[in-house]
């Protein structure tokens, strides 16, 4: 790695790209990193949009990207989406995994991609072992997929360890991309990271199809007809925050913000499920699995932070709400 920086000096007309296995980690150890020679490009597994774009389905995408909710799609478009979207995230977005289903359209091909990948990312921890133990690593890192839905707690994740050597570790995953945090800010004006709080914070897995094989959950889910078997746990806000994050610029690295009110002095529980900043504006976003749910905790944090509108993300088509928009799942992409 200290020899690739170099290039720009000898070779200028060469382009030299460098990738590899938690790769954050061997840039981390480089003594200088080539200030103004390295552009760093910040790199995710498949959006729905390129899987879509990878079967070939070029008409869906435009479909999705010309729909909003003065314009929601035909219902038999919106029901085949879902239907895609079901597939993708059983399947997920790494490369081979999905390059898998495309040859055989074989969902336990690519089963086997997720059993032999997440095998690799075990065995890679041992490089790192100095910094932090390798059974500490895999535990954390099994502890991100049960504890994906509501805040990580430390304690969870492995019981008699200090908590400091365990957010070592769970900092480690987050520098490779395994694990991206969703962090609670309060959310009275942008920049949002300007009010962030490190003590509450969701974490959530790098891909939805590892997610599911970690867990254990494929085999329950692949004959379901029901979408809402996929749906289960916190399948829906860890594709919604990873949708947020592929769609954003791969020049830096992206943050994940939520918004949280615990019971107090007569207040009761308050969930922002993300966050994301557009312009001027604050744009909060509540996750539902299905088609219903109430929209409480939205209507109450915009009338507190005096926002004109905010979105619900759900298996829905196109619609709108009084002041709340409604995007199905496969459309989060038009909201960046």
């Amino acid at each position: 790695m200290e020899k690739l920086r170099y290039f720009y000096e000898k070779y200028p007309e060469l382009h030299v790209a460098a990738a590899g296995s938690l790769l954050e980690f061997a840039l981390e150890e480089i003594p200088t990193f080539g200030v103004g020679r390295i552009r760093s490009l910040f790199m995710y597994p498949f959006s729905f949009n390129e899987f879509l774009g990878a079967l070939d389905e070029e008409a869906l995408c435009q479909a999705i990207k010309a729909a909003s909710a003065e314009k929601p799609l035909a219902e038999a478009i919106h029901d085949q989406l879902l239907g895609k979207l079901k597939i993708f995230m059983i399947c997920g977005g790494m490369p081979e995994a999905v390059s898998q289903y495309i040859r055989k359209r074989d969902l336990l091909g690519g089963e086997l991609v997720l059993n032999d990948l997440i095998t690799v990312l075990k065995t890679d921890f041992a490089k790192y072992r100095k910094r932090t133990p390798l059974l500490l690593l895999n535990d954390v890192f099994e502890s991100v997929m049960h504890q994906a839905e509501g805040k990580f707690v430390y304690e969870r994740a492995a019981r008699g360890t200090p908590a400091a050597a365990i957010k070592q570790a769970l900092d480690l995953l987050v520098m490779a991309g395994l694990a991206h945090p969703v962090t609670h800010t309060a959310a009275n004006g942008i920049p949002l990271g300007a009010e962030k709080n490190n003590k509450y914070r969701r974490i959530i897995p790098c891909d939805t199809g590892i997610f599911l094989k970690t867990l254990g959950l494929r085999s329950e889910i692949l004959p379901a007809e029901n979408f809402s078997a996929v749906n289960r746990g916190a399948l829906t806000e860890i594709f919604t925050g990873l949708e947020l994050i592929k769609n954003s610029s791969c020049y830096a690295p992206q943050e994940l913000f939520c918004w949280q009110r615990s019971a107090s002095a007569g207040t009761g529980n308050a969930q922002i499920d993300f966050l994301i900043q557009k312009g001027s504006r604050i744009i909060p976003i509540e996750v539902k699995a299905g088609t219903q749910g109430s929209m409480q905790s939205l209507r109450l944090f915009m009338k507190e932070k005096n926002i004109e509108r905010g979105v619900r993300i759900s298996l829905e088509n196109f619609n709108r709400n009084d002041t709340i928009d409604i995007y199905p799942l496969y459309a989060i992409g038009n909201l960046i």
